[in-house]
């Protein structure tokens, strides 16, 4: 009877790449673990883990916030002023009337002083700017 001896596999040889330097560490392997999967391991990922990168698991519920513009009764006597002298002001009662819904504000506040009564078409003014506009005889008129 002939006894067969498989021969024992050889899986890494110091010899067979010359010197055992050669192929020592992480860097001849592109990086070690998942490094290098979106650069130079991109063939990989497209065909072994197609589904490595992305999104997944819940979603949270973002709020969205409605932000307000404001403006100040200074600035707001500025613009008046700038309006005045380009003769785009209506008049009412004696008393200038403006729409800041035009110019895209939502808000007065109170910073600043008011030389004379206006009438004021807004949607939310603060206390301190509904006073100084009543104190100089003005109104506030407000908007949807």
């Amino acid at each position: 009877m002939v006894v067969r001896i498989k021969k024992k596999r050889r899986r890494g040889e110091r010899t067979y790449h010359g010197s055992h330097k050669k192929r020592r560490g992480k860097g001849s392997k592109g990086g070690s673990g998942k490094a290098g999967l979106h650069k130079h391991k991109w063939s990989y990922t497209v065909k072994y883990e197609p589904d490595h990168f992305g999104k997944r698991g819940f979603t949270s519920v973002k709020k969205k916030y409605y932000v307000e513009k404001a403006i100040n009764i200074g600035e707001l006597n500025e613009l008046i002023s700038k309006l005045e002298k380009e003769n785009k002001l209506s008049v009412e009662n004696g008393k200038i009337k403006i729409n800041l819904e035009e110019f895209g504000y939502d808000k007065i506040l109170g910073r600043g002083k008011i030389d004379r009564a206006i009438i004021v078409e807004v949607k939310k003014v603060s206390k301190s700017a509904k006073e100084k506009i009543e104190e100089k005889g003005g109104e506030i008129k407000s908007v949807g």
